[in-house]
């Protein structure tokens, strides 16, 4: 089972997203169109809104709204996507230059506000309050995570469930999000919409693991940013917060000081200290535990392509290498 799997159960409706996402794109302003075509072509493994049409069809779904709520999971997480290159002053993603990079900051910052607006309306069509509750929680516990993140630049301090709860908001919030609609689009009962938004923390927490642990174990050319970016903000991932804690002095000594004053020139020596104390081994075997616990709260969906996807997604989330 791999990837190729999933996209051949929802090939044919991610099609459909992605007109949707193409027609909902345009505006008679060219630089949003411009800035917009920039960042939804650019690639990405489109898992979010892959996991809305999943658990949709895991569901027993029938209708055609899951689509256009795939369509607008996708406009939030590019919309945060926007604004964090512009934050984080990063000038690769997918290996293509970032949109600040290449129109400027002010037109991505406000072309990311014109998608989240736009992926207003189009969750409005749906004509589901739940719906709406759902996704302006998580859009709203979104943006705390990407302020706590913020708070936490250089932090030496923080421990493993301070930054636990960084990921969780900014991260996995999105994930849950995607599985519960699924839930909700049959009017599931509440044991069976919890076990999918749990199903999708679990599995968008391990994502987010793998990503840090990417940053120091990863090739530029296949993670598509350039190796240090973490380090060069200041962000204390999960290694980095275990080889301070768990590492010699001299280990610990080292990370300390690159993370307070974002050195990225310090990368060679951080690596070290992060492979010798075992920092990248133990932050990926916590990546497996989440995905295990994603996939242990499928038990009791019945059996189908969609639950077997859901399956591949977890597995996929900890063994990919970009």
């Amino acid at each position: 089972m791999s990837l190729e799997f999933v996209k051949s159960v929802v090939g044919a409706e991610m099609q459909a997203v992605d007109a949707i996402i193409r027609t909902q794109l345009y505006s008679d302003v060219v630089l949003i169109r411009q800035v917009a075509e920039h960042i939804v072509g650019g690639g990405g493994k489109r898992l979010r809104p892959m996991l809305v049409l999943l658990a949709a069809q895991a569901m027993g779904y029938q209708g055609e709204n899951h689509r256009k709520l795939a369509a607008v999971i996708e406009f939030i997480h590019t919309s945060t996507l926007l604004h964090d290159d512009v934050v984080d002053e990063s000038a690769l993603r997918r290996g293509n230059p970032t949109a600040n990079a290449l129109f400027g900051n002010a037109a991505s910052v406000l072309v990311g506000d014109f998608m989240y607006t736009r992926a207003f309306q189009l969750m409005v069509s749906c004509d589901s309050m739940r719906v709406m509750q759902v996704l302006a929680d998580a859009t709203n516990i979104i943006a705390e995570g990407e302020v706590l993140q913020l708070m936490n630049i250089g932090n030496v301090d923080i421990d493993e469930a301070g930054y636990v709860q960084v990921i969780q908001y900014k991260t996995a919030k999105l994930f849950e999000a995607a599985a519960r609609l699924g839930a909700i689009l049959v009017d599931a009962p509440a044991e069976a919409e919890d076990k999918l938004a749990r199903y999708g923390m679990h599995l968008g927490t391990a994502f987010q693991i793998i990503d840090d642990v990417l940053d120091y174990s990863g090739k530029q050319d296949d993670i598509g940013k350039s190796l240090g970016d973490d380090l060069a903000e200041g962000k204390p991932t999960l290694p980095l917060i275990y080889a301070m804690r768990n590492g010699t002095e001299a280990q610990a000594s080292v990370v300390r000081e690159a993370l307070q004053n974002g050195q990225r020139e310090a990368l060679p020596a951080v690596l070290a200290a992060v492979q010798a104390c075992g920092a990248l081994d133990y932050a990926h075997g916590v990546a497996q535990q989440e995905a295990a616990a994603a996939r242990a709260l499928l038990d009791t969906l019945p059996d189908s392509p969609a639950r077997q996807s859901l399956l591949i997604l977890a597995e996929l989330a900890v063994q990919r290498d970009r």
